[in-house]
């Protein structure tokens, strides 16, 4: 087992003003290699703009300019998330919601390039 310790101990991660984190079961549970890339950025993007109760109410036109994402990109990616159960949206408000106890089974059968390095990287550094 890797011992850790604190590279630098004045730059330790708090939750400062803002709240965003993403459960490590998204990657344990699957959840991660379930997604494709729009819809990772897009639910990324969400759990950085959201509040403590998953809330963010950006229009599409910024999240599209944001992101760099086309329309299109945009109405895919949101869909497939609701569709997944990670989000919810009124028309004007997200929010991310807590994660069901397991994703949905979508088809995906390759793993997704990110989860891979962020598998390998959590092994390194024995998480």
């Amino acid at each position: 087992m890797v011992k850790k310790k604190i590279i630098d101990k004045t730059r330790i991660r708090r939750i400062n003003g803002g709240f965003a984190f993403i459960p490590h079961r998204f990657l344990t549970g699957g959840f991660l290699s379930d997604l494709s890339p729009d819809q990772l950025l897009l639910y990324f993007f969400l759990v950085l703009a959201a509040d403590r109760y998953g809330l963010s109410f950006y229009s599409y036109d910024k999240i599209c300019s944001l992101l760099e994402f086309n329309l299109d990109q945009y109405v895919e990616a949101r869909c497939a998330l609701i569709k997944k159960d990670l989000i919810a949206f009124d028309g004007t408000v997200f929010q991310v919601l807590a994660l069901p106890e397991a994703p949905p089974k979508s088809g995906r059968q390759r793993a997704h390039p990110l989860g891979q390095i962020a598998q390998n990287l959590f092994k390194e550094v024995g998480a």
